[in-house]
């Protein structure tokens, strides 16, 4: 039996690996994704008081600190039972859009999009921004980090922090929008706008109308049917701050929409012994194991999943580019992994038009930002959309506001099950008797996960505290000799 390892796996936040066992023929025999980190922000939460939550889970991750900032603060909100103004949502919210442009144009132009845009087979060494800027023109490299400048100035403006920020509170926020601000914010959104449209016609012409990757992006190796998971509005359209959960089936049909405080009424946790990352999965269905379909209680939480899960979008530049994506991939739900970068886009230019919305809001100048906490802390949930799928923060208090339980659900640990099986089928399809293993054939294997924008220092969490670790000792055959293990049943 040979063994191929990938082993850093490569352009994601955090460490991973895949294992290939191939029998003596040279085909796929089984496929392993193993994610080797730990972080155990859930148990050393513990004890401290709940109003630091915003402060202490930012620091989960420097990729997408302000997802954590958003849903510890809206459960406090719920912890505390009190209601923030109006202004302090609207404000919470632009601050998020800002940072859903900055995080989607790093993934496409940095992550993901160097797959398409400069080629699958591409050497190595040219397969990441600076081959992106060759490709696509300087125009388009000035065009990113200016995205990316403008919109973490706005988070700095009004989180406190570029990185990490603090504004975040129980009931409001700690920084009052002023009209100069509200002018600056207008101009970036606009400026938004048309970098997504921008972003939006490079897909089209460089994927779109390469009918080698629509093939790839269409092809079987690509394609895993199963439950979509996303946060919509009152009308089912998506939303990435406030809302409720709708899970629909591969078919499309709803199986359920639950508030954030019935998450639990909906989704279960499970632990494998091979992994740090938890499996979530839908009670209703149950956990029959890594497949597909509509029996199975394996979703997706991703931004195609999010779109798949709507009706519609919010905005109408946005509406019309989901249109055009299910017009040209054959409809409702679609379920070609590769799609989640055109997807990615399509948020890109909602996120960009929401914020200008916001921004064009003049109750958003409102200097009442916070209303005080008066009622004893108890239990809250916050759930928002993080750009790799979406997140939850429970926590539990005592009396004092002291935190006795936390469980966090990220974007990522929702797609563990997904990223998985979409490995191991793009393996299956991509790995042959007689094929030569090439660089370029693994990279397709790695784009597998790559679509899902995979952040694995958010989602490596202890459940429930210990260290789960198992050793497998082998012969030079494949034979199990002994197998060594601690926290594992």
């Amino acid at each position: 039996m040979q063994t191929i390892t990938i082993d850093p796996i490569t352009r994601l936040e955090g460490h991973g690996k895949i294992t290939l066992f191939l029998d003596e023929e040279g085909n796929l025999a089984n496929c392993y994704f193993q994610i080797p980190e730990l972080r155990g922000f859930e148990v050393f939460s513990l004890g401290r008081p709940a109003e630091e939550m915003p402060r202490i889970t930012n620091r989960i991750c420097g990729v997408c600190p302000e997802a954590h900032h958003m849903a510890a603060t809206k459960a406090l909100d719920a912890l505390f039972h009190v209601e923030p103004p109006p202004a302090a949502e609207k404000i919470r919210e632009l601050f998020y859009m800002a940072f859903f442009c900055t995080d989607h144009t790093t993934h496409f132009y940095a992550l993901g999009g160097p797959d398409f845009v400069v080629g699958p087979d591409a050497p190595a060494g040219e397969r990441n921004v600076l081959g992106v800027i060759a490709k696509a023109g300087m125009e388009a490299g000035l065009a990113v980090i200016n995205c990316r400048k403008r919109n973490h100035h706005v988070i700095k403006m009004l989180g406190g922090r570029a990185i990490h920020p603090v504004a975040g509170l129980p009931g409001g926020w700690s920084v009052a929008m002023t009209e100069e601000m509200r002018q600056e914010c207008e101009k970036i959104a606009q400026e938004n706008v048309e970098f997504s449209l921008f972003s939006l016609d490079l897909f089209d012409k460089i994927v779109l109308q390469n009918s080698a990757y629509v093939d790839l992006i269409t092809g079987g190796a690509y394609t895993t049917p199963m439950h979509y998971m996303g946060l919509v509005d009152a009308d089912n359209r998506v939303n990435f701050y406030d809302g409720k959960v709708r899970v629909v089936d591969p078919d499309g049909a709803e199986v359920c929409k639950y508030a954030p405080h019935e998450y639990t009424d909906h989704i279960a946790e499970r632990v494998e012994p091979f992994s740090y990352l938890k499996f979530p999965y839908l009670k209703a269905k149950g956990w029959k194991g890594l497949v597909g379909g509509k029996d199975s209680g394996v979703y997706c939480a991703t931004p195609l999943s999010r779109l798949n899960a709507a009706d519609s979008m919010a905005t109408p530049k946005a509406q019309e580019a989901y249109e055009k994506l299910y017009a040209t991939l054959g409809g409702k739900p679609v379920h070609h992994t590769l799609a989640c970068h055109w997807a990615r886009l399509v948020e890109l230019l909602y996120s960009s038009e929401r914020m200008l919305e916001l921004a064009q809001d003049p109750e958003i100048t409102d200097p009442k930002v916070r209303n005080v906490p008066t009622q004893k802390p108890d239990e809250g949930v916050g759930i928002v959309e993080a750009p790799r799928g979406t997140l939850t923060h429970h926590y539990k208090t005592d009396e004092n506001g002291i935190l006795t339980e936390v469980n966090l659900i990220v974007g990522t640990t929702n797609n563990n099950a997904p990223i998985t099986m979409s490995i191991r089928q793009a393996a299956q399809a991509l790995v042959k008797k007689g094929q030569v293993i090439t660089d370029g054939l693994l990279n397709k294997i790695e784009m597998a996960f790559r679509s899902y924008d995979p952040c694995f220092s958010c989602a490596t969490h202890s459940l429930p505290g210990q260290m789960p670790l198992e050793v497998v000792v082998c012969d030079a055959e494949g034979g199990v000799v002994e197998r060594l293990g601690q926290y594992i049943d």
